[in-house]
């Protein structure tokens, strides 16, 4: 008998976007186990540290017992390998993310080649949100209520306050 599949989803999630939800509530009808790894992100400044970006998608996936949220640094394939993972979930919004991404799973297939990567597209409703034009409509007093959850945009609005 077969285990059940661990998945990890990694990104920066500054902040986490409707179409991230999407992906995560998706995978986890898929996998055994979605670990919603949240880097560190040592090549960008965040708006958001890496304890309120963990928290808040741990507040937003609470409800769904196969969900984990954990901050990490160095090599997302150490951390997946770490966590016994066999699926890397990356999301693909366009073609411009697929070139890029693609890369990437190449990359992490040379460094760790039990490791599958699986690319996911959003819902066509959620597929061209960024959680950097998510920051620069909220740094600039837009609504971003068709884009974040509710929880995500009131630590938004609180910090560009």
């Amino acid at each position: 008998m077969s285990q059940p599949v661990i998945a990890v989803f990694p990104g920066t999630f500054d902040p986490i976007t409707l179409g991230h939800q999407d992906l995560i509530r998706r995978a986890a009808r898929m996998f055994g186990t979605v670990i919603v790894a949240v880097a560190v992100a040592h090549h960008k400044r965040t708006m958001f540290s890496l304890e309120e970006r963990v928290a808040m998608v741990q507040d937003l996936f609470q409800s769904l017992g196969n969900v984990r949220v954990e901050g990490f640094t160095g090599l997302v394939r150490d951390f997946a390998v770490d966590k016994g993972a066999l699926v890397m979930l990356r999301g693909v919004r366009s073609m411009s993310d697929f070139d890029y991404e693609a890369q990437l799973a190449g990359m992490n297939k040379l460094l760790a080649p039990e490791l599958e990567t699986v690319f996911m597209t959003p819902d066509a409703s959620v597929q061209f949100i960024s959680s950097t034009l998510v920051r620069e409509i909220a740094t600039l007093k837009g609504d971003v209520s068709q884009f974040v959850d509710p929880l995500v945009r009131t630590h938004l609005l609180a910090k560009v306050a």
